[in-house]
């Protein structure tokens, strides 16, 4: 499934902090793990991710520091601020509102597991 461009500017910052916040990463860690973890929903080439981690960058929610990797290549590594992490707290919550809403219109159906 392709998620527009519009959808995806709201779910692609939460995503990549969520993915964050268990430890730093680097930029094409990170596409890999949007794939491999949404199933292909939110995967995201370089053109789109690293606008994105530039933004956060800017808005002091995550923190980019290079170094090498156990490859022997620099890489840049980007990390949650605490100030991230705090804006994290505020999406979940956010998020969880939106999906419970979306629930009650009937966009979204619980499975037979309840999920």
């Amino acid at each position: 499934m392709r998620v527009e461009r519009e959808l995806m500017r709201g779910a692609g910052p939460v995503a990549v902090m969520q993915l964050l916040e268990s430890g730093e990463m680097y930029g094409y860690q990170l596409i890999e793990a949007l794939e491999r973890q949404t199933d292909g929903v939110l995967a995201m080439g370089q053109s789109t991710l690293y606008p994105l981690l530039y933004n956060l960058e800017a808005k002091g929610l995550v923190r980019g520091r290079w170094r090498e990797s156990e490859s022997g290549r620099q890489r840049k590594y980007y990390s949650l601020t605490k100030r991230g992490l705090a804006r994290l707290s505020s999406y979940r919550k956010q998020w969880s509102g939106l999906v419970g809403a979306m629930r009650g219109l009937g966009l979204i159906q619980t499975d037979t597991r309840g999920r």
